[in-house]
């Protein structure tokens, strides 16, 4: 009477696997299909984590009513979000001024180093030489024109996120039950996000020190950048160390001791806060095994781009919590946590 029984429950566990794979695909294809207004969306639920501790700040050292502090609140961030703006097009503005001197420098600079090699003697066409750098000089463009594309896109759609922001905030007015699934979200999430914002800032502002004292141009664009790139985990660093380095490389008022240095300091801000500062503070806030941080940044970066690698670590955290919290999912959210099962 056992094997009928335990080949019921093989079946049931293989309609269940794949109606869940099934649950995946749609879920992954909706949220392709609806990017314009889950986008702003998700945004604004994680700038509300952001603000509510200044709200909560205000009413309870400022003796500020809710309304008064939300409003402030609310002035606060449109005001941060505008000059991050400004600062954002007033760069790529004077970027695209220098773009013939920038290409001037280059062209010099490559015919330069190409009469210095030997490059008849290994074998290398300096025709083809020259075409391989430029086309691999046109993927850079392309692919640092789609980054701040896409960040002038959230900027430019901040309308909607702020609609969002202002209904979620006003109708928000008591905090979740102790103990229940919505407190335990709202407290990993809002300490991860307002860590990371301080930690990014932090880091901004050094790199923006950095890179104005040894004379790099955009020194404020590459800050800003810095602390939005950092939102995105092991990749945004990493990004945000290399780009300047074509500005770097090629500005001849800097020399060599100078270009190395503005290569340098930044990475190592960037070493000393990723893996000794900002662990130390998030600590295990989010309890999310490398890995699914990693596919986390693949899946949304394929359905949301550029953007939703920023959104996909706390999504991939507030997917764990409920995953843990329902029995039929609960080893996929130890997966997620772990590793293990």
């Amino acid at each position: 009477m056992a094997k009928p029984n335990l080949n019921l429950d093989a079946e049931r566990r293989i309609q269940t696997v794949c109606l869940m794979i099934l649950t995946a695909i749609g879920v992954g294809v909706s949220l392709y299909l609806l990017a314009p207004v889950l986008i702003p969306f998700v945004l604004a639920v994680f700038l509300v984590y952001c603000l509510t501790p200044i709200i909560d700040v205000q009413m309870r050292y400022l003796r500020i009513g809710r309304t008064a502090a939300l409003a402030t609140t609310v002035l606060l961030g449109s005001v941060v979000v505008f000059l991050l703006w400004l600062v954002i097009w007033a760069s790529v503005s004077e970027m695209s001024q220098h773009t013939g001197e920038y290409e001037q420098e280059l062209t010099r600079l490559l015919d330069d180093v190409a009469a210095r090699l030997p490059l008849e003697k290994l074998g290398i066409e300096r025709d083809k030489l020259s075409s391989a750098i430029r086309i691999s000089r046109e993927s850079a463009q392309r692919v640092a024109g789609s980054l701040i594309g896409s960040i002038m896109t959230v900027f430019s759609n901040g309308m909607l996120v702020l609609i969002f922001m202002l209904f979620m905030l006003a109708g928000k007015h008591k905090p979740p039950r102790p103990g229940s699934i919505l407190e335990q979200l709202e407290t990993q999430i809002k300490s991860y996000l307002v860590t990371k914002v301080l930690v990014s800032g932090a880091t901004g502002v050094l790199v923006f020190i950095a890179l104005k004292l040894i004379g790099v141009r955009f020194a404020l664009a590459f800050g800003v950048l810095t602390f939005l790139l950092n939102f995105i985990p092991n990749i945004g660093s990493v990004v945000a160390t290399l780009l300047p380095l074509p500005v770097v490389v090629l500005n001849p008022a800097l020399g060599l001791a100078s270009k190395i240095l503005a290569i340098a300091i930044p990475g190592a801000i960037q070493f000393v806060v990723g893996n000794f500062i900002e662990p130390r503070m998030l600590g295990k806030s989010l309890n999310l095994h490398p890995v699914a941080v990693l596919v986390g940044l693949i899946f949304f970066g394929m359905i949301w781009g550029i953007i939703g690698m920023f959104l996909a670590t706390p999504i991939v955290a507030l997917t764990k919590i409920v995953l843990e919290r329902i029995d039929l999912t609960k080893p996929v959210g130890r997966i997620l946590a772990s590793g293990e099962t």
